[in-house]
């Protein structure tokens, strides 16, 4: 299946957290979706691997993606080196996507940029015709996506680019709130971590109000890019 927009996530949610809004915006307007997490989150002080995995799952059915695939790097640990770029490349090659979005390039989390450099990176590789990866026995196409763009996450991060996702962000909350062993969740004990405090989730939601404000609409999500943009003429620009 060839994807139009493709996220690739060190950790299940980072995408729910940085780009869920956007995601869902793109599915509504008839583009193909998907999302690539790299780890299983599986050191994640709350929950379980195994767990992780469900809420991804359920996740992705309240977002509507086309697919999501796991690649089982070892979280907290995985390199940006030939091997790991060599499976994101698969990847890439495997849903053709137009559009990237990946892990923004310097965070609180230390996988977060070293996994916005891989994927940036492996975007650039992909596209080499002297690459040769292979999906099943069958070589792949080389393939670069013309986009690649870098969600905020915990700290902020002036943004480049901001999508209105006013009409999408309850269903952004329902996608953050699938997680519910990592997030703020009064009906289940656990130990208190950064993420799962209702502070955390308030500032969530404050980020995306002062993005959404910045463009005229009620909630927004930021991005970055490593490249100028450009657009086709200034009626398209909000």
């Amino acid at each position: 299946m060839k994807l139009d927009l493709l996220v690739l996530a060190v950790h299940p949610d980072d995408a729910e957290l940085g780009c869920s809004g956007t995601i869902v915006k793109h599915i509504a307007m008839g583009k193909k979706a998907g999302i690539i997490d790299f780890t299983r989150g599986e050191l994640g002080t709350r929950g379980t691997a195994e767990t992780r995995d469900e809420e991804a799952a359920d996740s992705a059915k309240i977002m509507g993606l086309h697919v999501r695939e796991n690649l089982r790097f070892r979280d907290g640990f995985f390199k940006n080196d030939e091997a790991h770029q060599l499976e994101v490349i698969r990847m890439i090659r495997k849903y053709q996507p137009e559009i990237v979005l990946t892990n923004a390039l310097h965070d609180r989390h230390p996988d977060h940029g070293r996994a916005g450099d891989l994927a940036e990176e492996a975007c650039f590789l992909s596209g080499l015709a002297k690459i040769n990866t292979a999906l099943d026995g069958a070589a792949q196409e080389a393939w670069r996506p013309r986009l690649v763009l870098q969600y905020i996450q915990d700290r902020y991060i002036k943004p480049d680019v901001i999508v209105d996702i006013t009409p999408y962000f309850e269903t952004k909350l329902a996608a953050i709130k699938a997680f519910k062993t990592q997030f703020f969740n009064p009906d289940l004990d656990g130990p208190d971590t950064y993420i799962s405090s209702p502070e955390f989730f308030e500032s969530v939601i404050g980020r995306a109000r002062e993005f959404g404000k910045t463009v005229g609409g009620t909630y927004g999500e930021g991005f970055t890019s490593r490249k100028l943009l450009g657009v086709d003429n200034l009626f398209n620009l909000s």
